[in-house]
């Protein structure tokens, strides 16, 4: 078949599992993300609080993902990801049950986002690095990030606007509720791997040593470092406008949690065609051009819908800004995961998740604050300014780190060896 080579990585028993169990998972997860905005917002009406929640449901990710990744590296990572579904699935259950007792209160909202926080801090390393024995071939990597970048924006799609149906009629509560249960798909997914275990290998090395051996391989190579820059700074700067969409919603277009719904789908849609964009591809050549335009996608996307006060309109901006954010993200995610030694994967993908994840709490305060004083519109605007900025320094520095990475993907087969990098080779296929 023409496009056969789209789902290639599906071949592999233990990511057919894993597919399975996340496409379920990953729609209760989006719709306790919009429920969780959705029920502060109703409980306080602040800005600044949406920025709080957000700013404690990620800042445990900053602290700790340097040491889970060190873990990573220790650890079987399937049994450490069945036991951070299973806490997760717990944290779900328990906004679920004080929610629907109508007993919950912002103060609760906030500690039960930093106990997800802090699972995230050991589960987003942990399955970032455990994709790789999920699928034995490294050559189907990049299309298995692909596909699961395909799965979590079809669950983005699905979620929210079935969350918004579920608070319109029936509250937040039971968005928590069906979270906790899909994790049960996950974990039976995982518990059903038949995972090849490398022996065991000792580790005289202190988990200081290993953090700095980390961090010093982080900052001495240049692309990933340039990447996880670039994605530091865009996590800072532009995606925490998830926090403001119920302010977007219910002010600057004037709907309710139906709107929300709608708004986060329609973002939905841009990042799932995004991702199928890249499922589609044969090679991770010309990846670093994508993470370039897709960030100033992104920042154009979030400066034009600050802009807009009607909803079609607002919907296909969000349009953009998902299709911008996901190819930046997946496609960065492709480039380091086939660049990094398997020694260090752990906590290469742990500063991954710092940049991706880690900075965001500092701009959902941000983006809190500004909205607050500024206005919500006036704040997104702001932010992908910066992003689009990010996307101009990006490009000064692609030349310099092709230079580093053309060997590498020579040796690996990516690249054919030659004198010059041809166009193909550069902008890919």
């Amino acid at each position: 078949m023409r496009f056969s080579h789209a789902w290639r990585a599906l071949r592999h028993r233990n990511f057919r599992l894993f597919f399975s169990g996340q496409s379920i998972s990953l729609i209760g997860t989006w719709m306790t993300r919009v429920a969780t905005s959705w029920l502060v917002y109703r409980l306080t009406g602040s800005a600044l609080l949406l920025g709080v929640v957000g700013f404690a449901g990620q800042i445990p990710t900053f602290i700790l993902a340097p040491f889970a990744g060190v873990l990573v590296d220790r650890l079987n990572r399937q049994k450490l990801l069945v036991w951070t579904q299973a806490l997760a699935g717990l944290q779900s259950l328990a906004l679920a049950a004080l929610t629907l007792a109508k007993i919950i209160n912002i103060h609760e909202v906030i500690w039960l986002s930093a106990l997800q926080g802090l699972i995230n801090a050991f589960d987003m390393p942990g399955r970032q690095a455990f994709l790789v024995q999920m699928v034995e071939d490294k050559q189907d990597l990049g299309n298995a990030i692909a596909l699961n970048s395909s799965m979590v924006n079809m669950a983005r799609l699905v979620g929210p606007a079935l969350a918004g149906l579920v608070i319109g009629s029936v509250g937040e509560g039971y968005c928590f509720l069906i979270d906790g249960i899909s994790y049960l798909a996950v974990i039976a997914s995982l518990l059903l791997m038949r995972v090849k275990i490398a022996p065991g290998k000792r580790h005289p090395a202190s988990m200081l040593e290993q953090l700095k051996e980390g961090w010093a391989y982080v900052r001495g190579f240049a692309p990933i470092r340039t990447i996880l820059l670039l994605f530091a700074l865009i996590s800072l700067m532009g995606m925490p406008f998830m926090v403001l969409m119920p302010i977007f919603a219910s002010e600057v277009l004037h709907g309710g949690p139906h709107t929300l719904g709608f708004l986060l789908g329609a973002s939905g849609v841009g990042a799932l065609i995004s991702a199928l964009s890249l499922a589609l591809r044969k090679t991770v050549r010309g990846l670093t051009t994508m993470i370039q335009i897709s960030a100033a996608v992104f920042g154009l996307g979030l400066i034009c819908f600050g802009l807009s006060r009607i909803l079609p309109l607002s919907m296909f901006l969000m349009l953009i800004v998902g299709f911008g954010m996901m190819q930046g993200l997946a496609a960065s995610n492709t480039v380091i995961q086939t660049l990094v030694p398997e020694d260090k994967r752990g906590r290469v993908m742990s500063y991954y998740t710092m940049a991706f994840v880690g900075m965001a709490p500092f701009g959902s305060l941000l983006a809190g604050g500004l909205a607050h004083r500024l206005g919500a519109p006036m704040a997104v605007m702001i932010t992908g300014a910066f992003c689009l900025a990010g996307a101009v320094w990006f490009t000064t520095q692609l030349q310099s780190i092709r230079k580093v990475m053309r060997p590498i993907y020579i040796e690996m087969g990516i690249v054919k060896n030659g004198t010059e990098p041809s166009l193909e080779d550069q902008v890919g296929r």
